[in-house]
């Protein structure tokens, strides 16, 4: 298979239903899946959804067999949306090694943001005060940051602070969805998010017309962390998205920073316990560009 052949069966696997993880098993039960012609390929896949027991496997399997994936592929550059998959030299090399990495990407905006070389994921409350509003415009003035692309989740709060602090100092940013490109949420950052499909990217490892859902944010975030050198903590609960954001930087052994925070204010609470554990606390953009220096 060449590259368009390989995107357009992931792109048909993933309309059928089939998910990410649940590909991954079809690939480890069947390595040379993806040598395989069409006719091989159905049967292998009719095989692995039989051996599931599961009805819902089968369904899939039923709906990859009417699949037509061009008219999909058409159907999607029509609306500016284009897929990287795994195998593509555009896909990003951070997201690659992390653990079960997304295998399709859908994307809407400047490509060029998926080949910069430093990357800085912030992440924080969608209770956010003016403080993170506040640190971040304090950080991002700094030229130092600017070779940075900022990602974070477009969440309104922490999320589209971090976003619109980076359009303002014409930073590059991405927005990473935790849902398909035909819906939004939440409705406040909905503006914002055109604004960034300008100049910055909006991507997704979930087809267009997935609707959001509870279980695709802590999915989502796994890439917010895995695109970035680094992840930065601006204002966060002890328990909260933003500290599994971190957890999960931690296994994929990026930095992680934090703000200073109040032990009277329930926002930083999250923030103080990370510096406990060793989180690097950030009184200027130099605490975090003196260890991007040493990644060039």
């Amino acid at each position: 298979m060449n590259l368009k052949e390989l995107d357009l069966e992931l792109l048909r696997l993933r309309y059928a239903g089939y998910s990410t993880k649940q590909i991954y098993a079809l690939l480890i039960r069947y390595p040379d899946y993806f040598g395989l012609n069409l006719p091989e390929r159905m049967t292998k896949l009719r095989q692995f959804s039989q051996n599931t027991a599961s009805k819902t496997m089968l369904l899939h399997y039923q709906t990859y067999c009417q699949i037509e994936p061009n008219d999909i592929y058409q159907s999607l550059v029509s609306r500016n949306i284009y897929l990287i998959s795994i195998f593509h030299p555009d896909y990003p090399h951070l997201l690659k090694h992390i653990y079960a990495p997304p295998l399709l990407l859908f994307c809407k905006g400047n490509r060029t943001c998926l080949k910069a070389p430093h990357y800085l994921s912030v992440v924080g409350s969608r209770e956010a005060t003016k403080y993170t509003q506040n640190a971040l415009e304090y950080l991002f003035k700094n030229e130092a940051l600017h070779e940075l692309v900022i990602v974070s989740g477009l969440a309104k709060g922490g999320d589209a602070f971090a976003h619109e602090a980076a359009l303002h100092y014409n930073m590059a940013t991405i927005g990473v969805l935790a849902f398909g490109h035909y819906h939004h949420y939440p409705k406040e950052t909905r503006a914002l998010r055109k604004r960034i499909e300008q100049t910055g990217l909006t991507l997704s490892e979930y087809i267009p017309t997935d609707r959001p859902a509870r279980y695709k944010f802590p999915e989502r975030n796994r890439i917010i962390s895995g695109l970035s050198q680094g992840v930065l903590i601006t204002e966060s609960r002890e328990r909260s998205g933003a500290q599994i954001t971190v957890d999960l930087a931690l296994e994929q052994d990026r930095n992680v920073y934090v703000l200073p925070g109040s032990l009277f204010q329930k926002l930083t609470i999250g923030n103080l316990k990370r510096a406990q554990e060793g989180a690097k606390i950030v009184l200027s953009a130099q605490d975090i560009m003196e260890d991007y220096e040493t990644l060039n």
